[in-house]
């Protein structure tokens, strides 16, 4: 397993999702002096890690969205989804933190916050809402092949 040093911490592997941190690719995941048994990220060291801007994280691969079903019904976070609101869920990343989500077919970008956890169908790796599946041309589709970037994950922006 490849681990890597930034100023503060040592991060281990996590599958997908590369992290760059003082001109170096790293590969985000448990911190090695603390890792889970499961071999799960560890969320708390990852929010930290983001808030003290050590780390910007890029993941790609395929998202899908979410609707109706889910409209008004509490979010992992405590919220009350709203399929018209620009949110997305997320296994790992810190609630309230901001993320780019770029369609790579046709290049259409927006921002959305995480406010759930998710998906929990195959290798996908974010559910967006029905809005921010709209801005980025995927709903007929339904899974698109996309990157998704953490623009700001500071606990400041999480109480917007």
């Amino acid at each position: 397993m490849t681990t890597a040093t930034t100023s503060d911490d040592t991060l281990r592997t996590a599958p997908r999702f590369a992290v760059l941190a003082a001109a170096a690719v790293l590969m985000l995941g448990v911190p090695a002096s603390d890792p889970r048994a499961d071999g799960a990220p560890d969320v708390a060291a990852l929010a930290s890690a983001i808030e003290r801007g050590l780390v910007t994280a890029v993941q790609e691969g395929l998202v899908s969205w979410y609707g109706a079903a889910f409209h008004n019904r509490p979010t992992a976070s405590g919220e009350l989804f709203d399929s018209m609101g620009m949110t997305m869920a997320h296994p790992t990343l810190p609630f309230g933190t901001r993320v780019k989500v770029t369609n790579v077919r046709n290049g259409r970008s927006v921002v959305v916050r995480v406010n759930d956890r998710g998906p929990f169908v195959g290798q996908r790796i974010a559910d967006l809402s029905r809005a921010a599946a709209e801005q980025l041309g995927m709903v007929k589709r339904g899974v698109v092949k996309a990157r998704i970037e953490v623009v700001d994950g500071t606990k400041s922006d999480a109480a917007r």
